[in-house]
């Protein structure tokens, strides 16, 4: 509900001025022209800026709380509460504090009569909208307890696979930083130090331990240019990939990857049909569906093809052949959507064919971290032999230098 001051004229011809809540400013004129016959002037009151900012507010809703959510809806809504009681009750229960507040602003706008699609549509800024449109073709179709069900299907499965993969591939991400760490100390510390140790004694340095000095200097007296050049590349890449083009080349570059490609086509695939599933249950029509995929699916450049397939549709051609040319999507979930359409099983097929994609991802994962745990361990040997190497050569020569002279 959005908040208005006014100011009118009451009967008696004086000026009155006051605040009122209303979903839009047709609403609030109208029911301020229920108590004063002229309304002169009228403005949304700006919210400014927040004062008690909480910290510990997530930054988005996550799988997890909208699988929560769904059900919390599908077993209330069965149970014949009404929408704002069964609203105000989940609201009141939730742990996630950006869901509780949307929710507690929904509430509001139900009461007083709008659908909870369109209210989440304006305080849901970070609820996806394959939750909130499969929320409304439930409210039109008379579904919408089985739409809440489908989506508490779908979420859970989605949090499932994205925290499977997401296990996967810690540990390596966890070893990498670690170990960059590390050899950023040695070389800034430890280095300098046997440095001068080496130059002292006047030990003639072999070319492997200049190199390594050499790193080492630079490292240290240029360590803040460094960052610098490392904070400007990753907000320059952050940046590019904030734009269209950016998007499009990302994605691209994710889907050629070696091992990692395979894990992003599999998780396309498995989006793209788990959400087509859910948002055709809950009786959207295939060109609406597909248009709300396309917003929502990671991959861009997979986005960018199911939207050039709504012209087709539309044209009374079939999804499957829409996507025969598709140089993203896996083949045999182009198949699986053709024989779909020609079964009229269409929703099944994608169910159960999001669900081997499901697992196919999950099993790529684990498979990258069986090949990323030797090559990280190799990578870390090379470098640390090198910097072992460097170290101890001009010492064992010193050693033999004294050998001999003794």
């Amino acid at each position: 509900m959005q908040t208005y001051k006014y100011r009118a004229i009451a009967q008696d011809g004086t000026s009155v001025n006051g605040v009122i809540e209303a979903y839009d400013e047709f609403e609030a004129v109208n029911e301020i022209r229920k108590t004063y016959s002229v309304v002169e002037y009228i403005k949304p009151v700006s919210k400014g800026r927040r004062v008690n900012v909480d910290i510990n507010e997530p930054l988005w809703v996550s799988n997890k709380t909208l699988a929560i959510t769904a059900n919390q809806f599908y077993i209330m809504l069965r149970a014949g509460l009404t929408m704002t009681r069964t609203i105000e009750l989940i609201a009141e229960q939730c742990d996630d504090k950006l869901m509780k507040r949307y929710l507690r602003a929904c509430a509001s706008d139900v009461a007083a009569g709008y659908s909870l699609a369109d209210s989440l549509d304006k305080h849901g800024k970070k609820i996806p909208a394959v939750f909130i449109e499969t929320v409304r073709a439930g409210e039109e179709s008379g579904t919408l307890e089985q739409s809440f069900h489908s989506l508490e299907v779908y979420y859970t499965r989605a949090n499932k696979t994205r925290k499977k993969v997401k296990s996967a591939l810690t540990y390596p991400i966890i070893v990498l930083v670690l170990a960059v760490i590390v050899i950023a100390i040695v070389m800034v510390v430890l280095v300098p130090r046997m440095t001068e140790t080496l130059t002292s004694m006047g030990v003639d340095l072999p070319w492997i331990t200049r190199a390594l000095i050499a790193i080492s200097n630079f490292m240290a007296n240029w360590w803040y240019v460094i960052l610098i050049v490392i904070a400007a590349v990753a907000l320059g890449l952050y940046l590019f990939g904030k734009s269209e083009k950016g998007k499009m080349a990302y994605s691209r570059l994710r889907l050629k990857l070696p091992v990692l490609g395979k894990i992003a086509r599999y998780n396309a695939a498995a989006q793209v049909a788990n959400t087509l599933s859910t948002l055709l249950a809950a009786g959207l029509p295939m060109t609406r569906a597909i248009d709300i995929v396309s917003r929502v699916v990671d991959l861009r450049c997979v986005g960018k093809e199911l939207n050039e397939c709504i012209v087709n549709i539309e044209g009374g051609m079939s999804l499957g052949e829409s996507l025969k040319s598709s140089k993203y999507l896996p083949a045999m979930l182009i198949e699986m959507i053709t024989v779909g359409e020609a079964s009229g099983t269409l929703e099944e097929t994608l169910r159960t064919i999001g669900e081997f994609y499901n697992d196919e991802a999950v099993t790529a994962s684990d498979a990258a971290l069986g090949l990323m745990e030797p090559m990280i361990t190799i990578i870390l040997g090379v470098v640390v032999g090198f910097i072992v190497i460097a170290i101890y050569v001009p010492m064992f020569s010193m050693s033999a230098g004294i050998g001999g002279g003794i």
